[in-house]
């Protein structure tokens, strides 16, 4: 045995048949008989014939793949949204070709072009911090390749895209703090590059002027989302000349940088100087200190609205005579949840 697979030829030259009276016995076409049939599935069988999946694929114009391209697998977010991507791909008979960014815009760029040449039939994109600029994305309509983005959406009207409310969420966490007393609240940003941090910028002010007070902007520093960029935002947060009381961190794991360098400080958690966070990560609930509260983002129902969203756009290219009614555009309400009781 060679170890190459056995191809239709192959069959056909050993049943003196005509390739093509293989492949229409080996789909039960009405024009081949019983018998001839019967004797090509057996001869098949015997020498361990599989169908060429991708020229099936080439045939029917798609590949049923889906990618996906997120910033880190190994945040507990992403995880979580990855599980509900293939829950939701795998029921519609669909595998998932999965990609990490890292953060990095030109290796975000590299991957989109890579998904196209593997010929992926539609892709879901949580943007890379660094992602300034997005015509990348949008060269994918001249493929007839769909996108969905999720969690971390571009800024950019015509777009398919599930999100949670992060400016109502940023309101209850910031309400949340007036509410036990603090009027100095610093907030450490994301980056301005990110929709995500304006969005909690917005939150911000909004809750301020809910509350009738001056909205201070010294109060809310960016970081890179590393750790030693959140070291430098807290540092300059402590340094205000308002004593700052409270902050709220762009998602948990700032949360965790930025608690870790305060108890380096001799500060102590949630007395004097309390946290709200953003993802609600599970791990929290075991740590010591945790934040007062944290904003919860949904992540599995997020990964599966934008994968039935995505299908959903597939199932329709195949309908050409449907126009298509607009963009998908989805957001979750978040939820604040209290965590660390005092």
């Amino acid at each position: 045995m060679s170890g190459k697979p056995v191809t239709i030829k192959e069959i056909a030259r050993r049943l003196k048949l005509s390739p093509s009276t293989i492949s229409r016995a080996l789909h039960n076409h009405p024009t081949i008989g019983m018998q001839t049939r019967q004797r090509v599935k057996q001869l098949a069988e015997d020498l361990n014939y599989e169908r060429n999946q991708t020229a099936i694929f080439f045939q029917q114009g798609k590949t049923y793949t889906i990618g996906v391209i997120l910033p880190e697998l190994s945040e507990a977010f992403f995880s979580s949204a990855i599980t509900a991507i293939e829950d939701a791909a795998y029921k519609r008979n669909y595998t998932v070709l999965l990609a990490q960014s890292h953060d990095d815009e030109q290796k975000e760029r590299q991957l989109v072009e890579k998904m196209k040449n593997h010929r992926v039939d539609g892709l879901l994109v949580s943007v890379a911090k660094t992602t300034s600029t997005f015509d990348h994305f949008e060269k994918l309509t001249q493929y007839n390749i769909p996108v969905v983005f999720f969690d971390r959406i571009p800024p950019v009207r015509d777009i398919h895209y599930v999100a949670s409310d992060m400016v109502v969420g940023t309101i209850e966490a910031v309400s949340y703090l007036l509410r036990k007393g603090h009027r100095a609240i610093g907030m450490i940003n994301g980056p301005t590059t990110l929709y995500a941090s304006s969005e909690r910028r917005d939150g911000y002010v909004k809750a301020m002027q809910k509350n009738r007070l001056k909205f201070d902007p010294s109060l809310i520093v960016s970081c890179d989302l590393t750790e030693q960029g959140t070291t430098k935002a807290l540092d300059t947060l402590l340094k205000h000349k308002r004593k700052v009381t409270a902050i709220v961190t762009f998602n948990d794991h700032i949360w965790l940088y930025a608690s870790k360098h305060a108890r380096d400080l001799r500060l102590r958690i949630n007395e004097d100087i309390e946290f709200v966070s953003y993802a609600n990560l599970p791990t929290i609930n075991y740590m010591d200190h945790a934040p007062l509260a944290s904003v919860e983002q949904f992540p599995y129902q997020q990964g599966q609205k934008a994968t039935e969203i995505l299908l959903d756009l597939l199932c329709h290219k195949e309908k050409p005579d449907e126009p298509q009614q607009g963009f998908y555009q989805v957001t979750l309400e978040s939820q604040l949840v209290e965590k660390a009781k005092n």
